[in-house]
C-alpha cells in the first residue's frame, strides 16, 4: 500500500494568474520511491482548518528529470487549490504518496513511435510528462499536441511547450485552440469534432499515429474518442484520463434484501469485518471503521482506491478507469462500489 513521506517544497512558481508549479526536495534514500513512469501522479496530504485533505496531482516532469513537480490550478470554491494558490511557500512541507496512475507513456526508443495528445486546461500537466519523456527518450518519434484554452494568459506551461517546439521543431507540433481569444495560427473555439479531423485528416495526414493520449473534462475526452473511432482507431491506441468525472448516477435502494452487508476488509495484511449499510460505498465504510484504506479523489476518476473482490459482489455508481477485463477479474473502485450480496469480501493488498 502507499504510504506517505513528509516532504519540503523546493520551489513554486507562478504558471498563470491562477496556476502555480511546485517542486519538492526529494531526500536521496527516497529517489528510487519517487521514481515514476511519464504520466503518472502523486497524491499530496495536509490539514486545512482542521481538516485533512488529500488531492492527487499529476507530474508534469520527464522522469528522466529527477524532478518531482506538479501543477495546481485554482478552481471555484477549491479547498486545496486555493490553499496552495495563496498559501503555500517554498520550504513549507507536505505528506506526499509515491507516484501511481495508469495513464502512461514508457519509452521504447528501439522502435519509431508516433503520439498524438488532446488536452484541455489543466489537462496538460500529465500530457507534458510524456511529450518530455517522448521527445528526449524515443529520438525519432514525432509528437503532435492539441491543447485547448480560453487564452493565451490562462495558458499553463506556455513558455515550457514554445521552447520544446523550438528545440524539438522537427519533431513536435502544437495546435493551440483558443475560446476566448483569436491568434495567429490558432484555432477559435473549443476541441471539437471539425478540430480533431483538422489536425489528423489534414494538417497531419502524412503522420501515421501509433497512440493517443488525452486528458481534460469529460466532454473534451468523449468527443475526441468518438472521432478517432469513428476513423476506424483502434480503441487500445486511445489512452485517457479525466480531471474531472460527470455526476454519478444514484444507486438504487435496497439493492440487497436486509440493506445491509457483512463486509471483509483485507488491507496492509490486516483483515476487518463488520457490518455496513448497502447505501454507502465499500471505501466510506472502511474509513468510518478507521482502517487505512487508501483513497484520493473519492470521484473515481484516480486509481488510488482500487482492491479486488475475493467474494460476493458490488456495483459501481461510475467507473471512468477499469478496463472489462479488469472488472471481470473482481477489481473494483471502491469509492464508487456499494454491495449488492448478503456478504462481501474485498482484498486492498491484491491488486
Amino acid at each position: 500500500m502507499s504510504s506517505f513521506h513528509k516532504l519540503t517544497i523546493k520551489e513554486i512558481k507562478r504558471e498563470t494568474s491562477k496556476a502555480i508549479s511546485i517542486s519538492f526536495n526529494i531526500p536521496e534514500n527516497l529517489k528510487d520511491t519517487f521514481s515514476f513512469k511519464a504520466g503518472q501522479y502523486i497524491t499530496l496530504k495536509t490539514e486545512i482548518d482542521g481538516h485533512e485533505v488529500r488531492r492527487d496531482y499529476s507530474l508534469c516532469s520527464s522522469p528522466k528529470s529527477g524532478e518531482i513537480k506538479v501543477a495546481v490550478k485554482e478552481v471555484k470554491d477549491g479547498t486545496f487549490s486555493a490553499y496552495a494558490n495563496t498559501t503555500l511557500k517554498a520550504g513549507d512541507a507536505l505528506d506526499v504518496a509515491p507516484p501511481k496512475g495508469r495513464f502512461v507513456f514508457e519509452p521504447n526508443d528501439s522502435k519509431t513511435k508516433n503520439i498524438a495528445a488532446f488536452a484541455a486546461g489543466s489537462g496538460i500537466t500529465p500530457i507534458l510528462s510524456i511529450i518530455k519523456c517522448a521527445l528526449e527518450e524515443e529520438i525519432l518519434s514525432k509528437v503532435i499536441l492539441v491543447f485547448g484554452n480560453k487564452k493565451t494568459e490562462d495558458t499553463m506551461f506556455l513558455n515550457e511547450l514554445l521552447e520544446l517546439q523550438h528545440q524539438y521543431k522537427d519533431r513536435f507540433s502544437i495546435q493551440f485552440v483558443f475560446s476566448q481569444a483569436d491568434e495567429d495560427d490558432a484555432i477559435f473555439g473549443r476541441i471539437e469534432k471539425s478540430t480533431v479531423n483538422y489536425v489528423m485528416k489534414n494538417k497531419h495526414k502524412h503522420i501515421d499515429v501509433d497512440a493517443y493520449y488525452l486528458c481534460g473534462p469529460e466532454a473534451m475526452i468523449h468527443t475526441v474518442k468518438d472521432v478517432l473511432t469513428e476513423h476506424d482507431i483502434d480503441e487500445n491506441r486511445i489512452h485517457f484520463e479525466l480531471f474531472k468525472a460527470a455526476k454519478p448516477a444514484e444507486i438504487e435502494e435496497g439493492v440487497t434484501a436486509s440493506g445491509k452487508t457483512k463486509i471483509t476488509v483485507v488491507v496492509d495484511d490486516e483483515t476487518t469485518t463488520f457490518e455496513m449499510s448497502a447505501k454507502q460505498t465499500v471505501l466510506e465504510a472502511a474509513l468510518d471503521e478507521d482502517l487505512d484504506a487508501p483513497y484520493s479523489c473519492q470521484g473515481g476518476i484516480c486509481s488510488s482506491c482500487i482492491a479486488r473482490i475475493t467474494e460476493g459482489e458490488a456495483t459501481m455508481r461510475q467507473n471512468n478507469i477499469l478496463t472489462e477485463s479488469e472488472v471481470a477479474e473482481g477489481l473494483i473502485l471502491t469509492c464508487q462500489a456499494h454491495p449488492t450480496t448478503p456478504t462481501l469480501v474485498i482484498d486492498y493488498d491484491d491488486v
